[in-house]
């Protein structure tokens, strides 16, 4: 079974990696990470902006490198494409 794990400790190992997050402005996102608590044992994480596939791509193997399992998702309906990030 996986470990608990915070939204908090990988929202800072990515900006630790330098990566910029996005904010909701003027009714619209930024581009950048988004990081949203999955549960008590799963985070989720987004990319707002163009190039998402190839910028989840990039982050999958930065957070599999940390020791995080990650597994690519995508909401129901054919919704966002995010990550689901947990520790073994």
């Amino acid at each position: 079974m996986a470990q608990r794990i915070k939204a908090a400790d990988v929202e800072r190992f990515l900006r630790a990696q330098g990566h910029e997050f996005s904010r909701f402005e003027s009714g619209d996102w930024d581009p950048g990470v988004r990081v949203a608590q999955a549960g008590r044992r799963a985070v989720h994480v987004f990319w707002d902006g163009p190039g998402e596939a190839d910028q989840l791509a990039a982050i999958t193997t930065e957070l599999r490198d940390a020791g995080f399992h990650v597994v690519a998702t995508q909401q129901e309906r054919g919704g966002r494409r995010r990550l689901e990030v947990t520790r073994p």
